[in-house]
This record gives C-alpha cells, structure tokens and sequence, in this order.
C-alpha cells in the first residue's frame, strides 16, 4: 500500500515539473507550421476566383485577328490554370465592331472584350488612335511595329479609359495592310472613280475615298457579302487575310494592291470587367496580351502571303501598285486635315519609320 502511495506522488511530481517549464506532454505532438511564402507568383490559381470573359470578333477563327484570339485565350488558361477563359464569340455573331463597341460602353456586361479595329475607336474616346487608320502613315510592318512597342503606344491604348469612355486597350496587333477589292474591273486608281465603296462609319475613311473620286456608301460589316453580291455597293476595302477568310472574293474577284492603310488592331476591355478582376488576374491579363501580340507579330506577314498565293491560284485578280505617290497626293488634304489635331504627335509616328 505505501508502495502504490509512493508511486502516485512520484508521477504528479512529474506532471508538476513539465508543466512548470513549459513542456509538451510526450502524449501530444505538435504539428509543425508551414512558413509563408515572400514570393508572389502572377500566374499563382491558389486563391483566385473563376472567371469567364466574351470576347468578341467579327472575323473568323481562321483569319490573323482569330488566330490571335486564340493564343490569348489559351495563354490566359495557361497562367490561370483554367479558372480563368475567354469565350471567343467569332465571325460577327455579337455584331459588326460599331455595334459591339455600342454594346460595351452601355453596360449590362453580355461582352467584356473585343478585337478592334484602331480606327472605329475615334467615336468611342479614342481620337489619338485615327492617327493609325490615316492613309499611308506606316511605311511597312517594321514601322508599325516600332510605334507599337515605343513609349507612346501606351498613350494610345488607355486614351479612351482616361476619357471616360468606359474601355481600356490592352495590346496591339495588325492584319496586314489594307486594300480594295471590287466586283468589277479594276486596272489602276481612276477605275475606282464613281463607284460605291463601302465604308463603316468612320471620317477617315469617308474622306479618303471622296478624294478617290468615289461614293462611300455605310454598311455593317455582315452585311458586306450580300451588299457586294446585289449591287448595293461596288467595292470595299479589307486586308488580304479577312477579304478570303469572309470569302469576298467570290463576289469581289479583283483586288488592287494600293496597301492605303495598316490594319492597326487593339484589343480592348471594359472597365467595368478590368476592376472586377484581382490583381493577379489582371497581371495574367497584361502578361497574355504579350503573348498574343509577339504570336501576331510572328504570323501575320506569312499569313497573308499564304492566303494571297492560294487566291492568286484559284484565278483571283490581283493588280500591283509599283508607285502609291499619286494615291498619296490624291489623299493628301484629308491626311493633313485628320492629322492637324494632333500635328506633333503624327510627326514623331512618321518619324519612326
């Protein structure tokens, strides 16, 4: 019995002991903490909520624009691990760019982003970005290229945002440089004299084919098929690229390589959309706009060589322009006209060439 007494007192003793310096029972394990991490990785999906964004293009997914669509998207789903995808609604079916760019800055959120044309940007905020879409301003792609990735292209893309005008571009591209195409003969510039050339709503290139001697003539972008196929208009104008991709060519078989005007693209997002994304979200935003700008820089200019080779071989005419002086002299008051606005800026564009 005093045996079985002492060995109690012997282990509260010890309970004592380890409780007094502050010691973990040999029954309880302490589970170790994990340090936190000091790096921040943009493309990290730990915390990130998912989103989806539509983005709109009114050309197919296989012409240059498309393609680049589909790099974006498939970059963003790579740096997000897939809680991040863009829903590409392609081949016009959200409307012509006017009407998707109506249908952004009005609100309701039914399309976040879109491929724009720099030029239909003029009504919407962006007047800087005329100066891309005035005739003959690139001499080539490397000049284009040049303004894209200087200091002032950023200028150019949040000028809308700055004016209040709801969106923000993200990154450049280009579609090739931009030419007319006809349903009837065309041989030189004074063919042109007379007919109806579609045009968008748009001052720059309204005031480009008046100087042509022609008649601009508005219709929406999916309605230019079956406007050339009636009649309704003669003539339009489209890079190499998207004149085969929206099959024009068999209602317009003749071409006329004047190259009057780059493609210039942005693709844009709403503000609205931007701000409901986390910071990481925007940086794998930002980070894909890099990809898929380099990704049309790369393909672009052997696309449409491509595409201009498989036209030619199915009998397409093609008339080449060995001297634009006498379309530049022809556009040369709504050059100086558009351009007046903003004289210093143009001249450091031109100046990059």
């Amino acid at each position: 019995m005093k045996k079985r007494l002492f060995a109690v007192l012997v282990c509260l003793v010890m309970i004592v002991s380890l409780t007094g310096c502050n010691l973990t029972p040999p029954t309880q394990t302490a589970t170790p903490t994990k340090p936190a991490s000091t790096q921040t990785d943009p493309g990290s999906t730990t915390s990130q909520p998912e989103i989806k964004l539509v983005y709109a293009e009114v050309n197919p997914l296989d012409s240059i624009v498309g393609r680049t669509a589909v790099a974006f998207k498939e970059k963003i789903e790579e740096l997000s691990g897939g809680k991040m995808t863009l829903d590409i609604q392609h081949s016009g079916v959200l409307g012509s760019e006017n009407d998707v760019l109506d249908t952004m800055l009005g609100g309701g959120g039914t399309v976040d982003m879109s491929r724009i044309s720099a030029f239909s940007l003029t009504s919407y905020g962006g007047e800087k970005s005329k100066l891309l879409a005035i005739p003959f301003t690139f001499a080539n792609r490397e000049h284009f290229w040049k303004f894209a990735t200087s200091d002032l292209a950023p200028e150019f893309l949040l000028e809308p945002h700055e004016n209040g005008s709801g969106v923000r571009g993200l990154f450049y591209g280009e579609e090739g440089f931009r030419h007319f195409f006809s349903s009837k003969d065309i041989n030189g510039m004074e063919d042109l004299a007379g007919m109806k050339i579609r045009v968008s709503v748009d001052p720059v290139m309204t005031g480009m084919v008046e100087a042509l001697g022609a008649s601009p003539t508005v219709v929406s972008f999916g309605e230019l098929y079956s406007a050339l196929q009636t009649g309704v208009v003669d003539a339009a104008e489209q890079p190499i690229a998207n004149y085969k991709a929206n099959s024009f060519q068999e209602v317009a078989p003749t071409m006329i390589l004047n190259g009057h005007t780059l493609g210039a693209i942005q693709v844009i997002i709403t503000d609205a959309a931007w701000d409901k994304l986390t910071k990481e979200q925007q940086d794998i935003l930002m980070e894909a706009g890099k990809h898929a700008s380099e990704f049309n820089r790369q393909i672009s200019e052997q696309a449409e060589n491509e595409v201009l080779e498989e036209l030619k071989a199915q009998g397409i005419k093609f008339v080449e322009v060995n001297d634009n002086k006498p379309w530049q002299e022809a556009c040369k008051d709504i050059i100086e006209s558009e351009s007046a606005k903003y004289a210093d800026l143009y001249k450091k564009i031109l100046d990059m060439q």
